[in-house]
């Protein structure tokens, strides 16, 4: 009743935001209007993706999450090396590289960015779009070497320095070993790891669903496309949290929406949200993705999806491994797009 009080029925309002790549900038107020038509599909039904493996603050264990899986896999997929001095990661047979932790920048009550220290001051990372690193730390309470891949926020032509957005987790080894580092000490990273490869108008519209953490591929994603002049790909985003603060790179999308209103536009969904909050309140729904998405009869379009395993689950269904995206299932299959469609970080 909310939405139909106050806004366009649903098809109206799928209508009017499919248009939004094509038209005019609208203005600044456009999402929380959109919300507002929303608040209560959102609100009836769908998932809340922080209800797996969670704490009671509403955290999501470090195993579960994105950026920490088991990764014997993952370290398999480094390939072959590509001399190169100027960039720091080869792959191949480089092994692990030692890089020097040279800032620690407080993000909100759980979250860091680190910044590493590249080897030299003209060296670049060597990650392509998309890829990750691995990073490996052994510590007296640990039997084994704890290994966990994370995906740079930082500008792959960067030079100098490397930075990671890392949230702590509880009893999670590396997060917990992350967050307890000081300026000077040393972590040793490996790759890249290759994920999905991007080249400038690969397809016409992708959409980027993200929880979290997993908030970070899709920037790097969404990065490489609005700095490439040639690139004209459309870009949506909705991402979920618990609270605002949680809202990873909240003022880098705002950026990007302003300057490419008719490419970009970002959708925030929170299961705490602070009052007066405009935008979506509790579950990413059916509903949601219906209204703010492409079609899947729309030409040439890709949906990314990463998060914690309970999202992956509703919306996608999980992955196999590291190089098996499994089945789709859950909300987008029920939404009619395509196993081809869909990738999974």
């Amino acid at each position: 009743m909310f939405a139909r009080q106050f806004f366009r029925p649903a098809t109206a309002l799928t209508s009017h935001v499919r248009r939004y790549a094509s038209t005019d900038a609208a203005p600044k107020s456009s999402n929380a209007l959109l919300f507002g038509g929303l608040a209560a599909a959102a609100g009836a039904g769908g998932y809340y993706f922080y209800n797996t493996n969670t704490n009671s603050h509403g955290a999501t264990h470090e195993s579960n999450a994105h950026g920490q899986p088991a990764s014997k896999d993952e370290e398999q997929n480094v390939p072959a090396k590509a001399a190169d001095p100027s960039k720091c990661f080869t792959g191949g047979d480089q092994g692990f590289v030692s890089l020097k932790l040279e800032s620690v920048e407080q993000i909100n009550h759980n979250t860091k960015k680190l910044r590493f220290h590249l080897p030299t001051e003209d060296s670049v990372s060597g990650l392509s779009i998309a890829s990750a690193l691995i990073t490996k730390y052994k510590g007296p309470e640990t039997e084994k070497p704890v290994i966990r891949p994370y995906t740079p926020v930082s500008d792959e032509d960067t030079a100098g320095y490397l930075d990671f957005i890392i949230k702590r987790y509880p009893d999670g080894p590396m997060s917990e070993h992350l967050h307890s580092m000081n300026p000077g000490q040393r972590l040793d990273m490996k790759g890249p790891i290759p994920k999905y490869p991007w080249s400038p108008n690969k397809h016409d519209h992708i959409a980027l669903i993200a929880g979290g953490t997993g908030i970070t591929p899709m920037w790097q994603l969404a990065r490489a496309i609005f700095k490439n002049p040639e690139d004209k790909t459309k870009v949506t985003l909705v991402f979920g949290n618990v609270s605002e603060e949680d809202i990873l790179l909240k003022r880098e999308w705002e950026a990007l929406e302003n300057e490419y209103p008719n490419r970009f536009r970002a959708f925030y969904v929170l299961d705490k949200p602070p009052e007066g909050w405009q935008q979506g309140k509790g579950f990413i729904t059916k509903e949601l993705l219906k209204t703010v998405l492409p079609g899947p009869k729309d030409t040439n379009v890709k949906v990314f999806v990463c998060g914690p395993p309970g999202m992956y689950k509703a919306i996608s269904g999980p992955k196999k491994s590291p190089s098996d995206q499994g089945d789709l299932d859950g909300l987008l299959k029920e939404l009619g797009y395509e196993k081809e469609q869909v990738y999974k970080f």
